[in-house]
């Protein structure tokens, strides 16, 4: 089965992202998460530190991951409102130290436009933007700076509390604004080449939302940009497993394996040891790479 049957059209699949290049008819990137934030949902706090947060990035690139993600400001409006200036304080260190010792690719997960500029001064190479662009002047930063956008749905955005989000048809509805966001991008001179895009699983939608957005996850690939998922550890998984925050791993992993059937190319991830190896073995059932060792079987 090759990747262009999985998820037909992806706009420009060979891409370079920073320092590395990625062919996502035939390949995977997994993203890992560090969160310099005492409040994220899955650390509580245990990356907030500089040095807990670079010592997790460094493993995390050691465990085999192809990109780290690094954010200080919290999707959830539970949370104490900080301003850029804090935010940058936050991750510039961490994405500054991680740059020096790889290549592997980095984003800085913000909305806004000054952490932005701040991060890519620093070395990231990527916008993770949970807000969609909708803050005014980040998509001019990234157009400037020739970087990839990762473009993600939300209702309300980091920091705003949606009280019992609603959809008619959740699938179509944030299909219908990834393509006006990216339609955004475009305008805003950023390359098509440059645009990941993201459904945004369980921001501002309850567990029926999030699984109705996997189960029909080729609605979101067949736009045509790189998708990325970020399933890992959420409340969707925890509630329909029944499982607490600790103990979701193998939800995690069955959901991402199942996006991949379904075109997706990015996962975002904290468990990066167990979804490394859970991606290279679909990408070698689905004739994308050899084992990694040599055969022994010589019946």
């Amino acid at each position: 089965m090759s990747g262009a049957q999985l998820s037909p059209g992806i706009i420009s699949p060979v891409r370079r992202i920073g320092r590395r290049e990625f062919d996502f008819d035939r390949q995977v990137a997994v993203m890992a998460i560090v969160n310099r934030t005492p409040n994220s949902f899955h650390d509580q706090g245990r990356t907030y530190a500089l040095d807990s947060a670079v010592a997790a990035a460094k493993k995390a690139v050691d465990d085999g991951a192809d990109w780290v993600d690094i954010g200080g400001f919290a999707f959830s409006a539970a949370q104490v409102q900080i301003g850029a200036a804090e935010e940058i304080d936050r991750v510039a260190p961490v994405i500054a130290e991680v740059r020096a010792v790889t290549d592997a690719v980095i984003s800085v997960d913000t909305h806004r436009p000054e952490v932005a500029r701040a991060a890519i001064e620093a070395g990231a190479d990527v916008i993770n933007d949970t807000n969609g662009l909708r803050e005014p002047g980040i998509a001019e930063v990234a157009a400037a700076a020739g970087v990839t956008v990762v473009v993600t749905h939300s209702l309300g955005g980091p920091g705003r509390r949606v009280f019992r989000p609603s959809y008619a048809d959740v699938v179509g509805e944030v299909a219908d604004f990834l393509r006006e966001r990216v339609s955004f991008a475009l305008k805003a001179g950023i390359a098509a080449e440059k645009i990941i895009i993201d459904p945004g699983h369980d921001l501002n939608k309850n567990t029926f939302h999030s699984l109705e957005l996997t189960r029909r996850l080729q609605e979101i690939t067949s736009i045509g940009y790189p998708t990325l998922v970020a399933l890992s550890n959420k409340d969707f998984i925890g509630e329909t497993l029944d499982r607490p925050q600790g103990d979701r791993k193998e939800g995690t992993i069955a959901a991402n394996v199942l996006s991949i059937l379904k075109g997706a190319r990015i996962l975002r991830v904290h468990d990066v040891a167990a979804t490394v190896a859970s991606v290279r073995m679909t990408e070698a059932v689905l004739g994308w790479r050899g084992p990694l060792a040599p055969s022994h079987n010589l019946a």
